[in-house]
């Protein structure tokens, strides 16, 4: 950790200090609101909800490419990060 030492500063310019410090760190979090995580996952029934759609929907999208199911022995999930990049806006 830095240590800084404030010596002979006005409290005008220790104010500016703290407003450039709460600046950079507010842009850096807006850049990026949400801290890294580790992506949920979602079993297929919960996903199909989400996406309100039948399991046999959400199958057939796996089948196609559109979704990317996960398995981990016999269970299928999906990541909720993949789910919300494969959704697209619809342009008109």
């Amino acid at each position: 950790m830095n240590q800084i030492q404030i010596i002979q500063v006005t409290p005008e310019q220790l104010k500016q200090v703290v407003q450039d410090a709460v600046k950079i760190e507010l842009e850096q979090y807006l850049k990026n609101p949400e801290p890294q995580k580790e992506d949920e996952l979602l079993t297929r029934e919960e996903t199909a909800e989400l996406l309100k759609v039948s399991l046999a929907t959400l199958d057939r999208w796996s089948k196609n490419g559109k979704m990317q199911p996960l398995k981990i022995q016999h269970k299928v999930y999906f990541k909720k990060s993949d789910i919300e990049k494969a959704l697209k806006p619809v342009l008109r």
